[in-house]
């Protein structure tokens, strides 16, 4: 086994991310329906999803809809969330996400526009004709969680300086 996680080294091992819900149903909706990620495991209060090969746990939690309104207020108040700025946008932190094939990328965005789910940041190309060119689009889960999906150009290029 290689010492270098990138992908180059091989197959890359799924990673695995827990993140706090109000709704396990609305989770099921969300990223099984409307993102299209399978189910696996789940009990009363947790469900598994293979996220581009990739696990994740919504797991309930009930203070989790405090929060996402208290967010909401915030942000209806001109307050600025928890974020960092980037290229005239609030990226908001933390986020996750998938890098996706461009063309998937691209339909993607357009399920979640006749969806009707509102971005954060709308779908656009980051760094257009350079090294590292990028789609990128945010946008929240029915919980609150920020998600980014990107996709590149040029893939070999994900980590290019």
């Amino acid at each position: 086994m290689s010492d270098d996680p990138s992908p180059a080294a091989g197959a890359l091992p799924p990673f695995h991310l827990a993140f706090p819900v109000h709704c396990v149903e609305s989770a099921r909706r969300f990223y099984g329906d409307l993102l299209g990620c399978g189910e696996g495991r789940s009990a009363e209060h947790w469900v598994d999803f293979n996220f581009f090969g990739h696990q994740i746990v919504a797991h309930f939690c009930e203070r989790t809809a405090e929060a996402v309104a208290s967010r909401e207020e915030a942000e209806a108040g001109g307050e600025d969330p928890a974020g960092n700025p980037v290229d005239g946008h609030l990226v908001p932190v933390p986020h996750f996400g998938a890098v996706l094939p461009w063309q998937q990328w691209e339909q993607l965005a357009e399920r979640l526009r006749a969806a009707q789910v509102p971005f954060v940041i709308e779908p656009y190309i980051r760094f257009r004709g350079e090294v590292g060119e990028q789609a990128t689009m945010f946008f929240r889960d029915p919980s609150g969680n920020a998600l980014e999906f990107k996709a590149f150009r040029d893939p070999s290029q994900l980590f290019a300086k």
